[in-house]
């Protein structure tokens, strides 16, 4: 099995593609060892010592280390883990595991939402990164989004959130005045 890797903006993910179906129905972020329990492919990459993060992404895997940690070290325990859960045919995930609740969708969430599933979210995955709706306040405009995979603690996801998604939301829904990332 060849597994193709990938820079993202974050120094510290890296996005790993065995050119096969990871998480087409929905993307999932597995935060900590405890979430990353519900899926096999998650709960073995944590074993990897340095690894503290796991997201899937329809075709991709990013993978984030620990800051203190070298990917010359890493990456051969990370290709080895996938390797070894692929090849098996097991299901990688657990019922429901990472599944988002369901939000109400009507009007300007909706609006902002459309945008962000058809605008943003598409752009951010290619560096191996999700961006979904968390919240919008009607009183003060401003919304709110969950960074996940290589967007969660990236340099330059502020200036993402601010130069561009910000100005797209404002420019699309005038109802909106800022956006702030939140961790959910």
């Amino acid at each position: 099995m060849f597994i193709q890797t990938e820079t993202t903006p974050n120094p510290d993910t890296l996005k790993f593609m065995p050119g096969r179906e990871i998480s087409p129905d929905m993307p999932r972020d597995f935060e900590t060892i405890e979430v990353g329990e519900s899926s096999v492919l998650a709960r073995e990459l944590f074993r990897v010592d340095g690894v503290i993060r796991v997201f899937c992404g329809a075709d991709y895997i990013a993978v984030t280390k620990d800051p203190t940690s070298e990917w010359v070290h890493l990456k051969p325990g990370v290709l080895g883990a996938i390797m070894d859960v692929l090849e098996t045919d097991r299901a990688l995930f657990g019922e429901d595991a990472d599944a988002a609740p369901a939000q109400e969708q009507t009007g300007i969430v909706k609006e902002i939402i459309d945008i962000i599933d058809t605008r943003v979210r598409p752009a951010v995955a290619q560096d191996g990164g999700d961006i979904v709706f968390h919240s919008f306040d009607e009183d003060t405009g401003v919304v709110q989004l969950h960074m996940r995979g290589a967007c969660a603690g990236c340099p330059s996801s502020t200036m993402t959130l601010k130069n561009g998604i910000e100005n797209l939301l404002r420019h699309y829904v005038p109802e909106v005045t800022a956006v702030e990332a939140v961790g959910v």
